[in-house]
């Protein structure tokens, strides 16, 4: 099955790593897959746009069906694949409604903290602005915020939406991922960074670790939230 399957990717863009993590705990190994580079532009060739018209990563095509949007690749995944692999939704109705809720609030927490990152990507430094960057620190610091009281009235050790990894840790994780990488401190927000040891080193997680990642440090652009 998983030979019908191919993705286009890019290293270090939560959306696709979102994908690779749902495919490995769904056991679809063996996909067709290729690294595309952001930097060479790569993101914008023929056969991006082919799957993409968008010229945006993921690029993810199951037979005729494409899914570039990385929640709806990992909600299809799991519908089409439900019995095999790691069960992705848990049963209990309270579980599944705390899943569904953080899974979307995950998009928040995403987009503030790209609203930082790719501000210092893309505007020269002499061009920034003290309150721009002052504003999106201080959304980016309350929205951190709600997730370590999330976290801290959830039982120790539990995942994001309770005891059973699920949709939201695969959508999620790669954005706290994502924080730690541009220095968020792990002694300040604890119950994110007692998230992120818990999972880093979860199989479907480590193999799919974002490989320019291994090759160096991350930034310290957040360290002082």
């Amino acid at each position: 099955m998983a030979k019908s399957m191919t993705l286009l990717w890019g290293s270090g863009s939560p959306p696709c790593w979102r994908v690779m993590i749902a495919l490995e705990e769904k056991l679809l190994q063996g996909y067709n897959q290729k690294l595309v580079s952001f930097g060479k532009g790569d993101h914008r060739s023929k056969e991006v746009l082919d799957i993409n018209p968008r010229a945006q990563l993921p690029a993810f095509k199951h037979g005729d069906n494409i899914l570039n949007e990385s929640y709806a690749a990992v909600l299809y995944l799991e519908s089409q694949f439900r019995s095999q692999g790691t069960p992705l939704i848990p049963e209990g109705q309270a579980e599944q409604a705390l899943m569904y809720q953080r899974m979307f609030e995950g998009q928040t927490l995403h987009q503030k903290l790209s609203d930082i990152v790719y501000y210092n990507l893309r505007v020269p430094e002499d061009e920034r602005h003290d309150s721009t960057i002052k504003r999106n620190k201080e959304t980016l610091t309350a929205e951190l915020k709600i997730w370590e009281e999330y976290l801290e009235k959830m039982e120790p050790g539990s995942y994001l939406a309770g005891r059973s990894f699920s949709l939201v840790d695969v959508l999620v994780f790669p954005v706290v991922a994502y924080a730690v990488r541009f220095g968020m401190s792990q002694e300040k927000y604890s119950r994110l960074g007692a998230y992120y040891t818990m999972l880093k080193d979860r199989p479907s997680i480590k193999a799919t670790w974002p490989p320019h990642w291994l090759e160096g440090p991350g930034s310290d652009l957040i360290k002082d939230l």
